[in-house]
C-alpha cells in the first residue's frame, strides 16, 4: 500500500508536507551549500538531504544515510531506501505543489 504526501511550498523556501488526510507532518527549510533540513509537525529537526553526483542523498538525524532521489522521466523523481530498493515516487501537480507516494 503507498502513502500519499502533498507538499506545498511556502515563504522564504520553505516547503510544508500534509498526509493524505490534509494534516501537516512536517517541514523542509533551505540549508548550507544545497541541503535541505527537515522537520516533524513538532519542528523537531529528523534529517537532512545533501545534493549528490547521481541525485539526492538522505540522512537521518544522526548522519546515516537512510535512501536516495534519482531524476526519472517526465518530471518524476524516484526514491531509493539505503539498499538501492525503489521505494516510492513524486510528481508535479498544481499551482507549484508535489505528490509523493511511498510504499508503507
Amino acid at each position: 500500500m503507498k502513502r500519499k504526501i502533498e507538499s506545498r511550498q511556502g515563504f522564504f523556501g520553505a516547503t510544508k508536507h500534509y498526509d493524505g488526510q490534509g494534516r501537516k507532518i512536517g517541514e523542509s527549510r533551505p540549508g548550507f551549500f544545497g541541503t535541505v533540513n527537515h522537520y516533524d509537525k513538532n519542528g523537531r529537526k529528523v534529517g537532512e538531504t545533501r545534493p549528490g553526483f547521481f541525485g539526492d542523498n538522505h540522512y537521518d538525524r544522526n548522519g546515516r544515510r537512510i535512501g536516495s532521489t534519482k531524476q526519472g522521466f517526465f518530471d518524476t523523481e524516484n526514491h531509493y531506501d539505503s539498499r538501492g530498493r525503489k521505494k516510492g515516487y513524486t510528481r508535479s501537480g498544481l499551482f507549484g505543489t508535489k505528490k509523493t507516494w511511498l510504499d508503507d
